[in-house]
């Protein structure tokens, strides 16, 4: 068979790929005669076979594989030729296992192993004009079991870089199997592998129109779709459904991207449904009991949480984590306390500390919940440096922000360049009023990580609120928009940048813009107080009073409409 030996001998890293049907069984090859060598067993060849292996078994492979590559020259053995061949592949010498193979295939032409190490070796060095009329001898000699290597053919040739090159050897082999699914749906992955989505679509309509049932095509044409507009694929994954209930993978699909679209209750339907089919799948149980907290339907969040739990979930750590998250969620402390207690050593384990330090400072537990953080053994500086910033957000939240900046700016003189650690500390600072410190903290900030967009941001936002330096803040903020141009947090800062610059109209449309994409309770401060300095008082007012029914008592807010209005 083409595929495990191909691969066996290519030695490369196999991508996921399609399942064809299983094949039937076949009838066993009758056993070939093949001409040897009238060559006499010296004692000299006996010497040299045992030098080559020997030296393989104590690991000087370079060595067996040149030995053994020399005797098959010598001797003209095919026997010799394949076992050269293996030792050169195993020592990963590929030129000298396509020599080996070469000569392998010269002195036994009609055996198919050679035919398949030579193709994968020849394909290996992107030699894929050579490699050919070889793939397609192979493949001709597949006979019923065609299609499973046409699947196969894009892992073969996945290393090479000229992904053109690869659709034009994908496209001429398989040609006498345009009947055949498969074929088309080799063409559409290399398709989609040179950039080509277009054809990739077309090719891959073709496969489902010949296999209707073909889960694989139907999921690649989902991505497919879905990489071009996410309504599209919506909507193929609803018709496919329709037609093809049963398909459980293509649901999860549906149901995954539902959630990338924040459909959540259609989403956790889907989901639902696949959990009729596959009752106590624990990975099914947990994304179903997530997108119930996410509705607040905080029974049945729980049920399948603990369905999850008792499924074996492979991350146990994570279903308590968010067990205890859910019960703090439904204010039942004294169980979120056990959920986030019972999270032992792992990932999860200092992130569910932190919660329930959390949750013990909105208990008014200050004292005990520091106590707690203080308590917990970080593994390494990285943890160190976490568990000072959710220490110093405590202190923060409790408004205690002197304390805040002094142990913030303690744990910077054990770790001077974490990079969350000095932009925690020049926020603490911006609310001391040290501007300077908030500055000298954020400039290092962007020489350690020139990518850090709220470094720019904040950095920006503040020269405009708190100084005259408005030309070099918008600088910084237009830098910080074009790391992340989809954050309304930044796009916010640009907003009341324009409105500190005077440019109202400009500022308007930001933050509109930034209000309708996050309703946060600043950016409704920043968007109101522009529309009032329009002389839009009635429109400020009434964003103003919504979102302070959203978030009663937030601060920004109050002083904004303290400030203007009646």
């Amino acid at each position: 068979m083409l595929v495990p030996a191909v691969f066996a001998a290519a030695g490369c890293a196999q991508m996921p790929a399609p399942q064809a049907s299983r094949p039937a069984p076949q009838p066993e090859r009758a056993a070939r005669t093949v001409a040897l060598p009238d060559v006499e067993l010296s004692k000299g060849i006996l010497f040299q076979f045992l030098v080559s292996e020997i030296a393989g078994q104590r690991g000087e492979s370079d060595l067996a594989a040149e030995s053994m590559l020399d005797l098959a020259k010598t001797t003209r053995d095919p026997r010799l030729a394949k076992r050269a061949t293996e030792m050169a592949l195993q020592s990963r010498r590929e030129s000298q296992a396509l020599e080996a193979s070469s000569l392998w295939l010269k002195l036994d032409p009609d055996e198919t192993t050679a035919q398949q190490a030579m193709a994968a070796l020849l394909v290996n060095g992107g030699r894929l004009d050579e490699a050919r009329p070889l793939l397609e001898k192979l493949l001709a000699e597949e006979g019923d079991d065609v299609g499973r290597a046409l699947l196969h053919l894009n892992q073969l040739l996945a290393r090479q870089q000229d992904k053109a090159a690869v659709l034009a050897l994908v496209e001429d082999l398989t040609q006498p199997y345009l009947d055949r699914a498969e074929a088309h749906f080799a063409i559409a992955f290399a398709a989609w592998s040179a950039g080509k989505d277009e054809q990739a679509l077309r090719e891959i309509r073709i496969a489902e129109k010949l296999r209707p049932d073909w889960e694989a095509a139907a999921l690649f044409q989902g991505q497919l779709l879905q990489r071009r507009s996410a309504a599209e694929a919506l909507a193929f994954y609803r018709d496919l459904l329709a037609r093809q209930p049963k398909m459980q993978d293509a649901r999860l699909a549906y149901a995954r991207l539902l959630v990338s679209e924040r459909q959540y209750v259609e989403a956790r339907g889907q989901f639902e449904k696949v959990l009729d089919e596959m009752p106590g799948n624990p990975d099914v149980s947990l994304a179903v009991g997530l997108l119930a907290m996410q509705l607040k339907d905080y029974d049945a969040a729980e049920r399948y949480l603990k369905q999850a739990l008792a499924g074996h979930y492979h991350d146990e750590a994570t279903v308590r984590a968010h067990l205890g998250q859910l019960a703090e969620e439904r204010g039942r402390f004294d169980e979120a306390a056990s959920w986030y207690a019972s999270v032992g050593p792992g990932e999860q384990y200092l992130a569910a500390q932190i919660r329930y330090a959390a949750m013990l400072a909105k208990q008014d537990k200050l004292a005990e919940a520091l106590s707690r953080l203080k308590q917990v053994a970080a593994q390494n500086n990285q943890q160190r440096a976490q568990l000072a910033v959710a220490e110093a957000q405590l202190l923060r939240d409790a408004k205690a922000y002197s304390e805040a900046y002094d142990l913030l700016g303690k744990a910077l003189e054990k770790l001077p360049n974490y990079p969350d650690l000095l932009y925690d500390h020049a926020m603490a600072a911006e609310r001391l009023g040290k501007i300077d410190v908030l500055e000298q903290d954020l400039r290092k900030l962007i020489q350690l990580k020139p990518d850090y967009a709220h470094a720019y941001n904040a950095l920006g936002y503040t020269l405009a609120d708190r100084s005259e330096r408005l030309d070099e803040a918008l600088q910084l903020v237009e830098k910080a928009i074009k790391l992340a141009p989809d954050d309304y947090f930044i796009m916010d800062s640009l907003g009341w940048v324009f409105y500190r610059m005077g440019q109202l109209g400009k500022a308007e449309t930001l933050l509109k813009n930034a209000y309708a994409g996050q309703r946060d309770a600043e950016i409704a401060a920043h968007l109101g107080e522009v529309l009032w300095a329009e002389g839009k008082h009635e429109e400020a007012e009434k964003i103003w009073q919504s979102s302070l029914k959203e978030n009663p008592g937030h601060e920004a807010l109050l002083n904004v409409i303290n400030k203007f209005a009646k």
